[in-house]
């Protein structure tokens, strides 16, 4: 799929060339190519601004169907995130056009200011996320766009070796993203606990990480009432998926919660019909942590990585959970409920409980589509994060940043603890009163942590979208994912285990 080539125009021949342009400026040291691009730029349809586009049959000279030149905007505005959205840009003319091939050309080395291996991993991540389409519920005939074939990435020759690496890690690390996607895109009939539990143990299996999953009865022996209590409404049974990738001689350990509402209805507080109509995707936390295990089980690192993804179905029947109600978490903490459709956090609670006793972890996270409040707060784009760690609310923030999974930290404050008080039970699920949902939200996760350092990331808004973007189109967003496995693992994150 993804090729690393020399960029020797003269050799070959070519069906598409994407060729990246800076606003006024060539990025491009290829002597026939720079010459084709100052003569674009004199043209006053493209000025190399972002988000220009110019199609060229003329190649002059280059053994080329077609010329694709996209605006980079001003050399000294470009990042990672520009140079994802330029290749992405590329790969979706082409399909645009029923290709099945495309070239695209790397900026020259000395013009941007970005580390060289993150430009290639950007170009990389950017062309391959833009390829995926999610085509498994259309007809053959319906299916008219095809993904590419292949993918070239050109380069001087004297980087190609030195690269292929790069792009190798770049290519595992967008295949747990777009499995994230599929599976939060994927319709809720089709991924019930069970259903989904088996997607997650058997795509793990194919990178050697051991899968358990736990069913009702199990989860009753271990005391997981806040989780059993949301799955009653349902006739399809709880599960809880752990993946454990436990290297030999691992001094560390991460563990990673996913929120997994497999569909969400509200239970008896039932969503009004637009609210309903997106419910497949509350399960986009679990999706993200089986993602991020994926790609653990691609690059093997040395820290112990624990994935925990409770799943359930919230339905509202004659056996569902009602407002009033107060269940046993697994924690022995007493829970009344205040409104079933804040059932991740009661889900969360049990599945937080649990790993921070088993596991004694050295760094908690938790992703979670947990609070429209959240969305409110921050838009659709912007996860919310909540911590108990300044410094890894930093790591975090500074990590979204790199990946373009934009985060923003916000607060929990201990007072603010008051507003789930309950009269007849340890604590209540929601506050008495609709403000600052996502804080309290928070706040009620963090009593179900013991003394781990825990983060928890409110994905509500940017794990589900109905826009189209480069190389983002409407459905799972596959958020997280990225984010995760630059936070843990690459060797710019500020995150100290």
């Amino acid at each position: 799929m993804i090729i690393l080539k020399s960029a020797d125009l003269s050799r070959r021949r070519f069906t598409n060339i994407v060729v990246p342009v800076c606003e006024k400026k060539s990025v491009t040291a290829e002597a026939k190519l720079a010459a084709l691009v100052d003569d674009v730029l004199s043209l006053p349809e493209f000025e190399g601004k972002e988000d220009d586009v110019l199609m060229r049959y003329s190649t002059g000279g280059i053994k080329a169907d077609r010329l694709i030149f996209l605006g980079l905007g001003k050399a000294k505005q470009v990042d990672e995130e520009g140079l994802r959205r330029m290749s992405a840009k590329g790969v979706r003319r082409a399909l645009e056009l029923g290709q099945s091939k495309v070239s695209i050309v790397m900026p020259d080395i000395e013009t941007l200011k970005i580390d060289r291996d993150r430009q290639v991993f950007a170009v990389i991540e950017g062309a391959l996320m833009a390829n995926h389409l999610f085509h498994r519920y259309r007809s053959k005939k319906a299916s008219k766009v095809k993904p590419l074939v292949a993918i070239e990435v050109l380069i001087a020759r004297n980087e190609v070796n030195r690269l292929r690496a790069v792009a190798e890690k770049a290519v595992m690390l967008v295949t747990g993203s777009l499995l994230a996607r599929d599976w939060v895109s994927t319709p809720p009939m089709d991924k019930i606990p069970e259903k989904f539990a088996a997607m997650v143990e058997k795509s793990l299996e194919e990178v050697s990480i051991p899968v358990e999953i736990k069913d009702h009865k199990e989860l009753a022996n271990m005391h997981f009432g806040a989780m059993l209590g949301v799955a009653m409404g349902s006739d399809s049974p709880a599960r809880l998926v752990v993946a454990d990738y436990h290297p030999e001689g691992a001094t560390k350990t991460v563990v990673l919660v996913g929120k997994g509402v497999t569909y969400d209805s509200g239970g008896l507080n039932l969503k009004p019909a637009d609210g309903l109509k997106d419910m497949k995707s509350d399960m986009a936390g679990a999706a993200a942590v089986a993602g991020t295990l994926y790609n653990v089980g691609q690059l093997r690192p040395d820290v112990r990585v624990v994935g925990v993804m409770p799943l359930v179905e919230n339905m509202p029947s004659g056996k569902a959970l009602r407002v009033g109600d107060v269940l046993k978490s697994h924690s022995g903490k007493t829970i009344e409920v205040g409104n079933t459709d804040a059932e991740g956090r009661l889900i969360l609670a049990d599945a937080l409980s649990w790993a921070a006793k088993t596991y004694k972890p050295d760094l908690m996270i938790d992703l979670a589509t947990l609070t429209g409040a959240c969305v409110v707060a921050l838009g659709q784009d912007i996860a919310g994060v909540f911590a108990n760690d300044d410094k890894l609310a930093k790591a975090i923030t500074l990590s979204s940043d790199r990946v373009h999974e934009r985060c923003w930290p916000l607060p929990m404050p201990e007072d603010y603890k008051v507003h789930l008080k309950s009269e007849i039970a340890d604590i209540a699920n929601v506050a008495g009163h609709r403000w600052g949902g996502a804080t309290t939200a928070a706040l009620f996760l963090s009593e179900f942590v013991g003394k781990s350092r825990w983060a928890h990331i409110d994905i509500a808004g940017p794990a589900f979208t109905h826009k189209d973007s480069p190389y983002i189109r409407p459905g799972g967003t596959g958020f997280g994912v990225r984010l995760l496995c630059d936070l843990l693992f690459d060797e710019e994150s500020a995150l100290k285990i």
